[in-house]
């Protein structure tokens, strides 16, 4: 139980480096940070202001944009600090039981919102005529708060079992954040029941998802390649390369973070910090440099701007 805990404070290793490249680090993380929030602000923008993006694939998008700015902020200012400060390794042990929540929580929510996106194409490109009966406004609610109560749900499971442990040293965490598998290297207890139910967990959400993901895009090719024209099967597949992208990203390092034994520690925070940091940042440019809506969405917002600034 929480009370048996005897640390009070954890210590985040941070990313490993040499300490000449602080500055430097410290740079190029402030910018990918300020640039995921100002592209992930600017798509909420143009959605919530262009009439013609006011349909279910936007307002999926909104909410992953909502998702990714959120789940950077989890970690990305505390390895700023790291970077700027010796003792900005630091976090509170309750910290660190919030930080792991929302982490988990935003992860997993991002995870079966993918999986909804793609259900969302499916049905756009195999059921054109009952598309907008089949996806009503109410259906796109209810499938995106069951994202949310699942991902919730599912983050509760991931740090109730996580800090039901004792926890009286050491305290470093060989990461650049709080996340399950280094924390309960810290546990002063068993902890072989713990790893394989996280384990199981996250294998089956993150199969899972994958698995329905792949089974929808084989589906949308099948029912491209009846397309008859040209022109047709590549407006389609445009529409869906950009999400096929953004999930190849974000899955790809979660499958080798979590579902491959054994776990070495500095190679774990590399690779972490794809879909952390980077993967937040790459969704605002692949959906608007890959996507012609957006695009023309964008310019005409900016058009707007410079006839209000003339008038």
């Amino acid at each position: 139980m929480l009370d048996l805990c005897f640390v009070t404070t954890f210590i985040l290793m941070g990313i490993p480096h040499a300490p000449e490249l602080d500055i430097v680090l410290f740079v190029i993380f402030l910018v990918i940070y300020v640039f995921t929030l100002v592209g992930n602000l600017l798509i909420l923008l143009v959605i919530r202001v262009d009439s013609y993006l006011r349909t279910p694939m936007y307002y999926f998008l909104a909410n992953l944009s909502f998702i990714d700015m959120w789940f950077s902020s989890v970690t990305v200012p505390k390895i700023l600090m790291s970077l700027l400060s010796p003792d900005g390794g630091a976090i509170s042990f309750g910290s660190c039981v919030a930080q792991l929540y929302f982490f988990h929580g935003l992860g997993s929510t991002e995870c079966f919102l993918y999986t909804v996106m793609s259900y969302d194409r499916y049905l756009a490109i195999t059921h054109p005529l009952h598309y907008v009966t089949m996806m009503s406004g109410k259906t796109c609610a209810l499938l995106t708060g069951s994202t949310w109560l699942s991902g919730l749900v599912h983050s509760a499971v991931q740090t109730i079992l996580t800090f039901r442990l004792p926890y009286c040293g050491p305290n470093q965490i060989q990461h650049y954040f709080c996340d399950a598998p280094p924390i309960l290297k810290l546990a002063c207890a068993d902890t072989s029941v713990n790893e394989m139910v996280i384990f199981v967990n996250i294998g089956v959400v993150a199969s899972g998802c994958f698995f329905l993901i792949f089974l929808s895009y084989m589906s949308i090719v099948h029912a491209i390649l009846k397309i008859h024209t040209a022109k047709g099967r590549q407006k389609a597949f445009q529409t869906c390369a950009s999400h096929c992208i953004v999930v190849l990203c974000f899955f790809g390092p979660c499958v080798f973070i979590y579902l491959r034994p054994g776990s070495k520690g500095a190679v774990d925070r590399i690779v972490t910090v794809f879909y952390t940091v980077l993967t937040p940042v790459l969704n605002p440019l692949v959906y608007t440099l890959r996507n012609k809506e957006v695009k023309t969405a964008l310019l005409k917002l900016k058009n707007r701007g410079v006839f209000a600034q003339n008038k």
